[in-house]
Order: C-alpha cells, then structure tokens, then sequence
C-alpha cells in the first residue's frame, strides 16, 4: 500500500513540476506576442465612438470611421458628432504612432463639410485584444485661432476587417 501511494505521489510531483517547467516559455511567447504592435498591425479601418466633455461648453460624443495606413497616416477619417448638442458631420486626417508596448498617439486636424479647419488635437491611444480594439484619451484640443480646449473625451475603437 505504501509502495502504491509513494509511486502514485511521484507521479503527481513529476506532472506538477513538469506543468511548471513550461509555465515561463508559454508567458515568454504571450510576451512577445503582447509587444508585436506596429504600424503594419494597425493599419487598416476602424470603426469608433467618443464620449466626454467640452469643459465650459458642454457634452461631446462622436461615431466615426478612420483607416491608418502602414506608413503613419490617417486617411479616409469620418465622424458625425453631437457637441452640446448641436450635430455635425466632419472630416479629418493626421499622423499616428505605434509603440512595440501598443502604446501610441494620434495627431489630428478636423474640417467642417466645406473644408474649414474646425480643431487640431491629439489622443493618446492603447490597441489591445491582439490589435483589434482601441482605447484612447484626447490630451489635447486647439481652435483654428490658436484658443486651447480643455476636455475630458474617452474613445474606444474595433478594427473593421483583417
């Protein structure tokens, strides 16, 4: 009986360690997969909403449509958006950068359907679930005339196609 009971603990030891053993190689290729973020992963469209504030002006949400190209551009950017709110469509491009962490930031310029200049602001952005969604925080927002607003606007992104 002993001798049954000490093979069978042996065996439950073995497995143990061995379920261990390849615990660090399994998390050192999610770690590598966790930092495969560039602007070849990112490209592509994307559909997304914001939400938040204009401080002093009032509430702010937005749905749109942006494509990122492989080279650091925004391109085909499209947002109807409800400041305090009054609704209009609007377009805009930029630049964008993807840090290997999937950290990033946004740069952007806004036009009303006629092609004025309406805002410059940048967001600072987070891909997550293997480049398929987007979080993000507006850090800055500038008038045509140079007049900074302040905000506190959220958005959250899903990559359209592969």
């Amino acid at each position: 009986m002993e001798r049954k009971i000490g093979l069978t603990t042996l065996v439950i030891v073995s497995f143990i360690v061995f379920s261990m053993a390849q615990a660090p190689a399994v998390r050192a290729q999610e770690g590598q997969d966790a930092g495969a973020c560039s602007k070849a992963s990112v490209a592509g469209t994307w559909g997304f909403t914001t939400n938040g504030t204009v401080v002093g002006i009032g509430p702010r949400a937005s749905v749109g449509i942006i494509t990122f190209d492989p080279t650091g551009n925004l391109v085909s950017g499209k947002v109807t958006e409800s400041l305090n709110g009054s609704i209009t469509d609007e377009t805009f491009s930029g630049t964008y950068t993807v840090n290997p962490d999937c950290t990033g930031r946004l740069s952007f310029e806004l036009f009303d359907l006629s092609g004025n200049k309406t805002l410059t602001g940048t967001v600072d952005t987070v891909f997550d679930d293997n480049v398929r969604e987007v979080r993000a925080i507006f850090t800055s927002a500038v008038l045509p005339n140079g007049t900074p607003l302040a905000t506190v606007i959220i958005a959250d992104g899903r990559k359209l196609f592969k």
